[in-house]
């Protein structure tokens, strides 16, 4: 693995400043999963760092740039649809320039879609070229035609990329890229490449600055969090549990949480850690994506329904309290009333605060794609709202049981009721109170007096 730092393109800040009179404003929109937003983040960072001011309307934009998710085709019809209604934008302003990136970017059916249909698309580059925009940038501004970089996968990671980030109080810090698993289902290993580990020593940096500046919660990501330490050699060497301990050293007033974390590398060692860890969050997201044996070995997660549920027991005996969360796909091909059922029964053993539901999205490009799906999607709505009634019964009975106790919650925004506050307890749960907005991106100690629904409603106990 390469590891390089970023330095300041002298050249792409030079074509910028001569090719507009004040500095212009870039509009940058990430769509997808929480590591395109921080993706999104380090984008909005490199384009300052060069001269570009950021704004919150692409029709005040000089460079529109979409950083894009394909995990699932409604996402690119969304893409498409708003790059589509860019095109009259851009006749009645011919200098803005229009830019895709991200996972979309990195698949060449996107990219020649693009080529072909989309003809004021001025350039274009995948996952691993943050980096790069600043010269795709000044090509451009030099009028050196579009720049539609075809996919490839870069085995190197680079460390140092400027940043503004959406909070702060709330960060996101990657740990890793990529995945190696493969799903069947999966376009993630296609567009973000083989899994690349960063260097303890990089994260720990980056971790001690964010502590520093008085962020309260950091949240780890990676494909594949549970694999961190693929790669690395000598005094590096070490898994996520280690890089969790050595996280947990730094002194602050902080929490830690982590995603995403793959069933089939998740240790009784990292539940251990999270026994032991007072930074750490008792609470574990850990998709288990279907309650059938049969399925899970169809969709090669190397798992089984009685090993995913250990894991649940032995975190339940380690850690008084944790709350799951978790993933699950509805009416991947073939699936049966039975395989269903072992769903519903699997969501009933584990009792999940919170589940993020998906129905099966065929993603060109992954070995499921081309398995045989005989059923109707009107079968597979059905199941959905199914699973949904389920852990809508499981949720508003787990959080009704909370109601009596007094919590530390991280204040992070407003409620519905005009002078609620919103916060966020250690168990991921969501509680509103009314509150001074001084306490905002500041912990609180708040007691629990009801429920509506899934979200929990208080009064201040400070």
């Amino acid at each position: 693995m390469e590891y390089q730092r970023y330095e300041r393109s002298a050249a792409a800040a030079q074509a910028v400043s001569r090719c507009y009179d004040t500095p212009p404003l870039a509009y940058v929109h990430s769509y997808g999963c929480q590591q395109n937003v921080n993706d999104g983040e380090r984008l909005k960072g490199v384009l300052a760092d060069i001269g570009y001011g950021l704004c919150d309307a692409p029709e005040q934009a000089d460079l529109i740039l979409f950083n894009t998710c394909a995990v699932r085709e409604h996402a690119e019809q969304r893409v498409f649809g708003n790059v589509g209604a860019l095109k009259g934008l851009k006749e009645k302003k011919p200098g803005l320039l229009i830019g895709l990136c991200g996972c979309m970017a990195n698949q060449k059916q996107i990219v020649e879609k693009v080529r072909k249909s989309y003809p004021y698309v001025d350039f274009v580059f995948g996952v691993d070229g943050i980096d790069t925009l600043p010269d795709l940038l000044a090509r451009r501004l030099q009028k050196k035609g579009r720049i539609l970089m075809e996919p490839a996968q870069r085995p190197v990671i680079v460390e140092g990329l400027p940043i503004r980030r959406e909070s702060e109080f709330r960060a996101w810090l990657p740990i890793m890229y990529g995945c190696d698993n493969f799903c069947t289902y999966c376009i993630v290993p296609y567009v973000r490449g083989r899994e690349k580990s960063r260097r303890p020593a990089d994260i720990l940096e980056e971790f001690r600055g964010l502590v520093a500046a008085g962020y309260k919660e950091i949240t780890l990501l990676g494909q594949n969090v549970n694999s961190y330490g693929k790669g690395l050699d000598g005094a590096d060497r070490m898994d996520f549990a280690d890089l969790l301990n050595l996280l947990c050293v730094v002194p602050g007033d902080y929490h830690i949480r982590f995603m995403t974390s793959h069933p089939k590398d998740a240790s009784r060692k990292l539940i251990d850690t999270i026994a032991a860890q007072p930074h750490l969050c008792k609470h574990l997201h850990l998709p288990v994506q279907c309650g059938s044996d049969r399925l899970l070995e169809q969709m090669n997660r190397h798992y089984t329904v009685e090993r995913y549920l250990d894991l649940i027991e032995y975190a339940r005996a380690k850690v008084p309290g944790i709350t799951f969360s978790s993933d699950i796909i509805v009416g991947f091909p073939g699936e049966t009333e039975e395989d269903f059922e072992g769903t519903l029964d699997l969501v009933r053993k584990v009792g999940y605060m919170q589940l993020f539901t998906f129905i099966y999205s065929r993603r060109e490009g992954t070995p499921a794609a081309s398995y045989p799906d005989p059923t109707p999607r009107s079968e597979k709505t059905a199941r959905m709202a199914r699973l949904l009634k389920t852990q809508d019964e499981i949720a508003m009975a787990l959080v009704k049981a909370q109601v009596g106790q007094t919590v530390r919650v991280l204040v992070e925004g407003y409620g519905r009721a005009e002078g609620a506050l919103s916060g966020r307890l250690d168990n991921n749960l969501t509680v509103e109170f009314a509150g001074d907005p001084a306490l905002l991106g500041s912990y609180a100690m708040v007691r629990l007096t009801g429920a509506r629904a899934t979200v929990l409603l208080g009064e201040s106990a400070d």
